[in-house]
């Protein structure tokens, strides 16, 4: 690329950032470029985005096509939403039409006219772990708009220092990078200011004596990340407390919970509904390509092997564990365990009941796994029309905020730190032979799945932005 063309490219990307802030601070709108999102970018970001789009419509965007567009969308009355700018210029492109406003109010017309005064939901952190601590990151991130804000997290208390320690833990992470912001901690209120923003630390060790109302907590959301109880008794604890409303378990629930895996059953999740479960990291990157296939090519039966990156509760070094193998040094070993992945998946998805088996291989990695889906199809399938129907799925349906895909020779592991959907597919890996069929899907275990759990906390709350422009079911397209 010529010097000249990118330093074109870099100051329209920043003739647009005040624009896409105004957005966010004015109107509540998030944009993105087909997935990813423009939240707070740089221009070297913007121009990223744009470029990245050739994967996914097989040419680069151009920034001169969306400028427009989103110097159009702030002169418009626009409500809470989701608007990808990718999209939005091909549809535009498309159309044949000149006149871009009369096509921005076709597109976006449920959403205009919607600006309301919504009031933002409190959260609490029950627990402030791996999963903890990246879902402050992401509420932090989404502060500026009136959906959820993350008040409070609740720990047990572990010395003196505790406070400066968490902040700290908040502040730098070995596999996420560092946090993207400011950081203050007022010892005397027990206080960690991030971005501006007071999250009020509380210290207890019994979730059902806290009173969140002290705090000016009121009918809040908590998010029970430390796993210590997973069925409804358990979790039951959290509603006996002053200023809770509703339960969420990051883990896979027991019992009659309902397991939710945003995308695919959220719809189910209804307001008398006060505890639910997020199910797991890898339920949610199976299930969504899972129903995928299945929606367009039948699934008979499979097997799940997942890959999967070594977690805390294993042993760093070789000691004592409760569960089988578990005991034996990550860092040093593949250690074979078990997965309860593949069962879940029928939790959201009860046509899978019965067809799925799975295993899990723990390997010496912190972060990013991946499931190996090898499943038999109920009619002949090719490699290439597997891979172009799941990429369409992740550019064009209502799915591709869950589903990814990518075509490179080149990408390992760590390419996928930091991912936000819940499972990306590899098509170069894609293996197709008769009506024998084996996926290869990527996921971030910690953040792709911690953006699924805060989508579960939008929908909790009433908040989550509709995605436009609209888009087709998966089995439409």
């Amino acid at each position: 690329m010529p010097q000249n063309d990118w330093n074109a490219r870099i100051e329209l990307a920043e003739k647009m950032i005040p624009l896409l802030g105004s957005l966010r601070r004015n109107n509540n709108v998030v944009t993105s470029i087909y997935g990813s999102l423009l939240d707070n970018a740089t221009a070297t970001d913007i121009v990223k985005s744009h470029r990245y789009a050739r994967r996914i419509s097989g040419e680069e965007l151009e920034l001169a096509k969306t400028f427009p567009i989103v110097e159009a969308l702030t002169t418009l009355d626009l409500g809470t939403s989701s608007i990808d700018l990718g999209e939005l210029s091909a549809r535009f492109d498309a159309s044949g039409s000149d006149d871009l406003e009369a096509f921005l109010k076709d597109e976006l017309s449920e959403v205009i006219g919607t600006k309301d005064d919504f009031q933002p939901v409190d959260v609490v952190l029950y627990g402030f772990g791996r999963i903890g601590r990246l879902l402050a990151r992401i509420l932090l991130a989404k502060q500026s708009y009136r959906g959820v804000r993350l008040r409070a997290i609740v720990v047990r208390k572990n010395g003196d220092l505790d406070l400066k320690k968490r902040a700290s833990l908040l502040r730098r992470d070995s596999v996420h990078g560092a946090f993207d912001g400011t950081l203050k901690v007022d010892e005397e209120n027990n206080i960690i200011w991030a971005n501006g923003t007071p999250i009020q630390v509380i210290y207890s060790n019994d979730p059902a004596t806290v009173d969140y109302t002290e705090y000016g907590i009121n009918d809040a959301i908590v998010v029970d990340n430390t796993g210590r109880w997973r069925d409804r008794e358990g979790l039951s604890q959290h509603l006996k407390s002053k200023g809770v409303s509703k339960v969420l378990l990051t883990a896979p629930g027991k019992g009659d919970l309902k397991n939710i895996v945003y995308g695919i059953n959220h719809e189910s999740i209804e307001a008398s509904d006060e505890i639910l479960s997020a199910a797991s990291c890898t339920t949610n990157a199976i299930t969504p390509v899972l129903k995928a296939v299945n929606d367009r090519f039948g699934v008979e039966f499979g097997h799940v092997e997942t890959v999967h990156s070594f977690t805390n509760d294993q042993n760093l070094i070789d000691n004592f564990h409760k569960g089988e193998r578990r005991g034996r040094a990550a860092t040093l070993n593949m250690v074979l365990t078990e997965t309860g992945a593949a069962k879940a998946v029928s939790k959201a998805l009860p046509e899978f009941e019965g067809k799925l088996t799975g295993n899990a291989i723990r390997v010496p990695t912190p972060d990013v796994s991946m499931a190996v889906l090898n499943l038999t199809m109920s009619k002949d399938v090719s490699r290439e029309e597997v891979n172009e129907y799941l990429k369409q799925v992740s550019l064009r349906s209502t799915l591709r905020q869950q589903i990814g895909y990518i075509h490179s020779p080149e990408v390992v592991s760590n390419d996928f730190v930091g991912t936000t959907q819940a499972g990306i597919v590899d098509g170069l890996a894609t293996i197709a032979s008769g009506n024998h069929l084996v996926l290869y899907v990527w996921y971030d275990n910690e953040f792709g799945y911690s953006n699924q759990v805060i989508r579960i906390v939008e929908d909790m709350a009433g908040a989550r932005p509709n995605v436009f422009p609209r888009r087709a079911e998966v089995d439409a397209v």
